[in-house]
């Protein structure tokens, strides 16, 4: 989503005062990649799980935050490296299920709001978001770059969120979005795999 460069710039205006508070704060990437981490996993259990989606876009939104500010501080600080990359990729994976998974217990659980097609899709999302991760890792683990797909986390990320957004606004646009999800994510591993077959059988 950040490839553009004039995005990128205009993201680096943004968040580079925030940078600066937090260096004069003595704050280090690790703690900003937790905070995100866990404040995602915590609205995804008081909120989405409940199904207060405006609540939990809204502040899922905020916490998403830590993704941008993580690695900025890290540069700035020079401390960017395989520690860093891991534990940031490891806790993505961790708030990515959180969401998902706390989608899927609301549309699961007996009650009036409970939809088994839509709770499947959730589970379906689920898996195929963390198969979506594995095979471009375990693609690199043997040397192939694995970029490949329509829809990365960045994009992933986005069609749940406003799906929750505009749901909490009114919009019953949630299921459509988490159908959306499992469709892009399970096309996504399937570019993945047929990526790496090509490479591998040249």
């Amino acid at each position: 989503m950040l490839d553009n460069v004039q995005a990128r710039k205009t993201v680096s205006k943004v968040i580079t005062p925030i940078v600066n508070l937090l260096v004069r704060l003595k704050c280090t990437p690790d703690v900003i990649t937790w905070i995100g981490g866990l404040g995602t996993l915590f609205c995804a259990v008081a909120f989405v799980s409940q199904g207060h989606f405006l609540l939990g876009a809204i502040f899922i939104g905020v916490f998403s935050l830590s993704d941008l500010l993580d690695g900025a501080l890290a540069r700035r600080l020079g401390l960017s490296g395989p520690w860093g990359a891991f534990m940031d990729s490891t806790v993505d994976r961790v708030s990515d299920a959180a969401v998902v998974g706390a989608l899927a217990y609301y549309f699961l659980t007996p009650s009036v709001h409970e939809n088994s097609s839509i709770g499947t899709a959730c589970l379906l999302a689920l898996v195929m978001g963390q198969l979506t991760s594995y095979a471009r890792a375990r693609a690199e683990g043997i040397g192939i770059e694995c970029k490949v797909g329509i829809a990365e986390r960045a994009e992933r990320s986005l069609i749940l969120w406003i799906g929750m957004l505009a749901t909490g606004l009114g919009f019953n646009v949630l299921p459509y979005s988490i159908y959306l999800l499992a469709a892009v994510s399970t096309i996504t591993v399937g570019q993945r795999i047929t990526h790496v077959y090509q490479q591998t059988h040249q």
